[in-house]
């Protein structure tokens, strides 16, 4: 077997390890506010709309979810999202979600709100992250998550032929998604209340790898990650979208996949060549993206933009997607797929969207005062500075101007396992 295809078997098995009997059902989300979330965990003031829409993308076609601004009441059915898994020699994995937001909901009219594409991992689907994307959409953001809709595979070769599409096809699929939007020819009621001049693009994994192609990066067609592909599909690889780029404001990337030396997709220069604000989120211990090679570099290599990583310490490759409750007789591959070694998904979840919300609350509608969420006192939460008297109890107070020696947003010691670093521009 050739060596990139063992290389590709490895990956997927680590990204994609594994489905389970019967059904997963997702922990009901709130519009509460948990007394264990950082400050800007909490779901926003705006109803929540969703809706499903699909989009031919050349001689494919796959689907947009959209979670917007909307009117709703107290009383409105809660979407209910649906996903069934399934992966040769393996049993089916299904999952349900009853989400917040309510399904095909009036958009707010009137008002324009910032766009976030959201792109999932090879073999994912549009709700694999439906809280984040719900929260983002109570707090004033459309967003856009999209249904890539993997080619299945049944052996080596169409293993080969689908990991082989999702290099191909993710910028593909997200600058599609994003010139429809802002042309007004997908989901024209929702795409009214766009801003189109503040986009941000929020991928995982290989969407994240779409993600930064998407905002600029080139990619080298001599990069290992594409020595499978023949030399016409090498031809064929997405380049750079200059006047699309442009209109792209900010970009998550969660354990984006790519930057590791057995991929390699980027070159420093084409890295150094983003200028939007770029924020990084890993696990230390991801083994699929390579955290010390990859993540790492693609941090450092960024100098021509602000740029922020955020560090899961001990954590692996499964650092984005909702949480689920896990059936106590759940044998070990539904366990590895759904959760992380250390770190409860509930946690994670609540994280990502405190951090995330700043960043694109600050990069997106100009909010000055989210800067000090992400200006950290000490990039290593652990040494963070919360003065007690003996005794003293805090009662769930979240760090504010009166505890400027911790993170701003956490109780006292629960910031905890966390790392933020921060370059600006040229460092």
């Amino acid at each position: 077997m050739p060596r990139p295809i063992i290389a590709l078997v490895t990956l997927i098995a680590a990204i994609s390890a594994g489905t389970a009997q019967g059904q997963v059902q997702s922990t009901k989300p709130t519009a509460g506010h948990s007394a264990e979330m950082p400050e800007l965990a909490i779901v926003g003031a705006f109803g929540i709309g969703t809706r499903m829409h699909d989009l031919a993308v050349g001689d494919r076609t796959i689907s947009v979810r959209f979670w917007y601004p909307a009117v709703t009441t107290d009383s409105s059915a809660r979407a209910l999202y649906k996903h069934r898994r399934a992966l040769p020699g393996q049993q089916p994995l299904n999952i349900a979600e009853t989400g917040i937001a309510v399904a095909d909901a009036k958009p707010i009219a009137g008002q324009t709100f910032p766009l976030v594409v959201m792109s999932h991992g090879y073999g994912g689907w549009a709700e694999h992250m439906s809280r984040l994307g719900e929260t983002l959409a109570s707090r004033g953001y459309v967003v856009a998550s999209i249904d890539h809709r993997d080619q299945p595979f049944t052996d080596m070769g169409s293993f080969a032929a689908s990991f082989g599409g999702v290099l191909m096809n993710r910028t593909r699929d997200q600058r599609a998604v994003l010139n429809a939007i802002l042309g007004a020819k997908l989901a024209p009621q929702v795409a009214e209340q766009v801003n189109p001049n503040a986009i941000g693009l929020l991928g995982f994994s290989m969407g994240g790898y779409g993600s930064l192609t998407t905002a600029g990066a080139a990619l080298d067609p001599a990069a290992p990650a594409f020595a499978q592909l023949s030399p016409a599909m090498r031809a064929k690889l997405p380049i750079p979208d200059p006047a699309l780029a442009s209109k792209i404001k900010a970009v998550v990337a969660l354990a984006p996949w790519g930057g590791q030396p057995g991929a390699a997709v980027w070159q420093d220069a084409a890295l150094a060549s983003l200028r939007m604000p770029l924020l990084l989120v890993a696990g230390d211990q991801d083994d699929v993206v390579d955290y010390e090679r990859g993540v790492k570099r693609l941090f450092h290599a960024a100098q021509g933009t602000d740029r922020y990583l955020l560090v899961y310490r001990e954590a692996a490759h499964n650092i984005a997607g909702n949480p689920v409750t896990i059936a106590p007789d759940a044998d070990f591959p539904t366990i590895e797929f759904l959760t992380d070694p250390v770190w409860r998904k509930e946690r994670i979840e609540m994280i990502n969207a405190h951090f995330i919300g700043a960043f694109l609350d600050l990069e997106l509608k100009a909010e000055e005062s989210k800067r000090l969420y992400l200006e950290v006192p000490t990039p290593f939460a652990n040494q963070g500075q919360w003065p007690s008297r003996f005794g003293q109890t805090w009662g769930g107070i979240t760090a504010g101007n009166d505890q400027p020696g911790y993170w701003r947003g956490f109780q006292r010691r629960w910031a905890r396992g966390l790392e933020l670093h921060h370059k600006s521009a040229g460092k």
